[in-house]
């Protein structure tokens, strides 16, 4: 009788285990806030998470040499500041995106074309707000000029519908 409960035990814990393990595999993925969630995808996988409101859906077109998405705002209230930036395996940042207001339910489209092809791996995120790096000059205007983490290797376009 004891064994027969020992193994009903074992497997009730697997089955919790596997129904909350799965529970989050249908919905769209929803990053933990940290500026880098550290996973980087493929030159032919998608971004799309939600992070601070933001929904932010990014893939890499290689024929243009651009990764192209959008970012949509997923809360009933206005979300300030939303920016969008990449980051390439080479080390090089594309973006930030000039800051922008999103309301409830808007989408507005974005595209960063690459200027080198020496990168095979890539990350990407929605940032909201005023960031802890704004204040510290990370974001700055002459982040360029002083080689910062934020260097231009692209140019931004289409940032509206």
């Amino acid at each position: 009788m004891n064994n027969t409960h020992t193994i009903f035990s074992a497997f009730v814990v697997v089955a919790i285990t596997v129904l909350f393990g799965c529970t989050d595999m249908t919905e769209q993925r929803t990053d933990d806030g940290l500026e880098e969630s550290g996973a980087e995808l493929t030159l032919d996988e998608t971004y799309d998470k939600v992070r601070k409101g933001a929904r932010l859906i990014m893939n890499y077109d290689s024929q243009s040499n651009t990764f192209k998405g959008s970012v949509e705002n997923t809360t009933d209230e206005l979300l300030k500041q939303v920016r969008v930036e990449v980051h390439l395996s080479n080390g090089k940042e594309l973006g930030p995106t000039p800051a922008f207001d999103l309301k409830p339910g808007e989408k507005r489209d974005v595209a960063f074309v690459v200027t080198s092809k020496d990168f095979d791996r890539w990350t990407a995120h929605p940032e909201v707000g005023e960031s802890e790096h704004a204040e510290e000059g990370e974001h700055g205007e002459n982040d360029s000029e002083h080689g910062g983490e934020h260097d231009r290797e692209s140019e931004e376009k289409g940032e509206h519908d």
